[in-house]
């Protein structure tokens, strides 16, 4: 059986790049060109310099030294950064823009056996000192309330080494941030341009978000880490509408990634040839037939996947999900931990992992906002679920000798929670093109793209469309189809793939807004798969099912 990739570390560079998908007419989109270097790794960028100008240290030793003195069992000290810009044109021409820094810093404390957390935005020592003591009283006010609703858990967490102090930046070559804001709208400019001059684009939309989030964390252990994390997200859409008054549209496929402004000029994606062949296949898809309700083999194109990979095993493997302590945004969990080692989750060739380590990925870190460092582990080996996503709390709760790192809070004024990592499906280390895995079917759907989606609040039932269908037939692709829709219960799909590509086919796809607690707190993160085989998959027409 395949076993789980073993991720090379946050600056390595041999992760599986590279997408072969059909060339043919009537195929989807070239994807990434294989831009690993291997032998090479690449130096890591430089820490921002103003940010390391803040007095971050004697912050954080004011800070730790009052909760300390105010008996403090842990206390952690915070500071971020977190600067967000973003940039929207309509058929080639600026139709917004922002750019926005959240900074501040953040005291947590487990005092008398219960959380306190407080956060505050003037940077002297004496603001530090008063925000630390206020999350002390937080901690005493949560004691009594929990005291008189009977409650008997005292927090504690689990144990983690003091990692002494430590430096990590992600893995990118030019941050999007020093490349002059006319570069970037002349760019989005140039691509909305090419498109609008094919025959049959009426408009499209063209968005590039950017993220640049400096943290700087310390704990009474003695373990402090500064870090820097870079992503962003391009994206184009190209809407037609004919005469008629018939429309639809068609979005570029590239995923967000943890890389550079060096991601628009080819490293990593081929946008040439995307944009080339998109009027084309939004053509096709206009003319498309409406899919017939049935039965269906489906190869899955891995711009699909990592959704369905996201909404049934993310959130689902989220260990305070599956014990019923979170339930906002996405529910809880029909994997509960009753099942750990029996529930047969998918077939025996499905190995999913944990990941805080893989190269360019969203949730990719070097040390969590609890201090654990990053970590990669199993979720579902051979078709079995074996793992769980956790935080040092829940970890110690649970009997866990350790966190695996999941801890994240998306700004100084909001307490860490256990959040997903970069969940990824393993490709088979021999395994098939996506050419080869359509070969194998007689009478299919490949679907490619991610579009809506339905799932239950246990993550059991769930439905997906996507932005392009093909037929298959005979083994080969044979036109688009239009209004599909998959739908399965999570075990019963997983438990259909009887194939996964190679690692030629991997591609580590994402979101910039995944969504949890209340309030609500938000949080990138990537899902890389290869392109899979699933056998006898129910397919719903969406037109027929939106008119019942």
């Amino acid at each position: 059986m395949p076993q789980p990739i073993q991720p090379t570390g946050p600056t390595g560079s041999d992760e599986p790049t590279g997408h072969a998908g059909p060339t043919g007419r009537d195929g989807p989109t070239p994807g990434p060109p294989n831009s690993a270097r291997a032998g090479q790794p690449r130096a890591a960028p430089p820490l921002d310099e103003s940010f390391l100008a803040l007095p971050l240290r004697p912050l954080a030793d004011a800070a730790l030294a009052r909760a300390r003195a105010l008996g403090a069992e842990h206390a952690d000290f915070r500071f971020e950064r977190v600067r967000r810009a973003a940039w929207r044109l309509r058929d080639a021409r600026p139709a917004g823009a922002s750019d926005t820094t959240d900074t501040g810093y953040a005291v947590r404390v487990v005092h008398g056996g219960a959380w306190g957390f407080a956060s505050g935005v003037e940077p002297t020592m004496d603001a530090a000192a008063r925000v630390a003591a206020q999350a002390v009283e937080m901690a005493k006010l949560s004691a009594k309330v929990a005291e008189a609703a009977g409650a008997r858990d005292a927090v504690e967490l689990a144990p983690e080494p003091v990692h002494g102090e430590r430096t990590w930046v992600s893995s990118y070559e030019v941050n999007p941030f020093e490349v002059p804001d006319v570069e970037k709208t002349g760019l989005l400019a140039e691509w909305s341009g090419r498109l609008l001059a094919a025959e049959g684009v009426s408009h499209v939309d063209a968005t590039l978000l950017t993220v640049q989030e400096n943290k700087f964390y310390a704990d009474l252990a003695g373990t402090v880490t500064t870090q820097q994390r870079v992503r962003l997200h391009p994206q184009l859409t190209a809407v037609a509408v004919t005469g008629d008054g018939t429309f639809d549209s068609m979005r570029t496929l590239a995923p967000p990634v943890g890389r550079g402004w060096e991601y628009l000029r080819g490293t990593g994606w081929d946008w040439e040839a995307e944009l080339e062949r998109m009027p084309e296949l939004l053509a096709g898809k206009l003319r498309a037939p409406s899919v017939e309700p049935g039965a269906y083999d489906l190869v899955v194109d891995p711009s699909n996947l990592w959704l369905t990979i996201h909404e049934s095993i993310g959130h689902a493997t989220e260990l305070d999900r599956a014990l019923g302590y979170e339930a906002a945004y996405a529910g809880t969990s029909f994997a509960t931990p009753d099942k750990l080692g029996t529930l047969a989750y998918g077939s025996g060739i499905m190995n999913v992992t944990g990941d805080r380590t893989a190269e360019h990925g969203l949730a990719t870190i070097g040390y969590d906002d609890e201090g654990v460092e990053a970590q990669s582990w199993d979720l579902v080996r051979n078709g079995t679920l074996v793992g769980y996503q956790l935080d040092r709390r829940i970890a110690r709760l649970t009997g866990r000798e350790r966190s695996n790192g999941c801890a994240f809070a998306d700004s100084p004024g909001h307490v860490p929670l256990q959040r997903m990592a970069n969940v990824s499906l393993a490709p088979a280390p021999d395994g098939p093109s996506t050419e080869e895995l359509i070969g194998g079917v007689e009478r299919g759907i490949y679907v490619v793209g991610d579009r809506s989606w339905s799932i239950d609040m246990q993550r059991y039932n769930f439905q997906f469309t996507g932005q392009r269908f093909f037929r298959i037939e005979n083994g080969k692709l044979a036109g688009q189809l239009r209004d599909v829709a998959y739908q399965a219960t999570t075990t019963d799909f997983w438990g259909s793939m009887e194939a996964v590509g190679g690692p030629g086919t991997y591609v580590l796809g994402g979101a910039f807004n995944c969504g949890k607690a209340q309030p609500g707190q938000i949080a990138a993160v990537s899902h890389g798969c290869p392109s899979a085989l699933f056998r006898g998959v129910n397919i719903l027409n969406t037109t027929r099912e939106a008119g019942r």
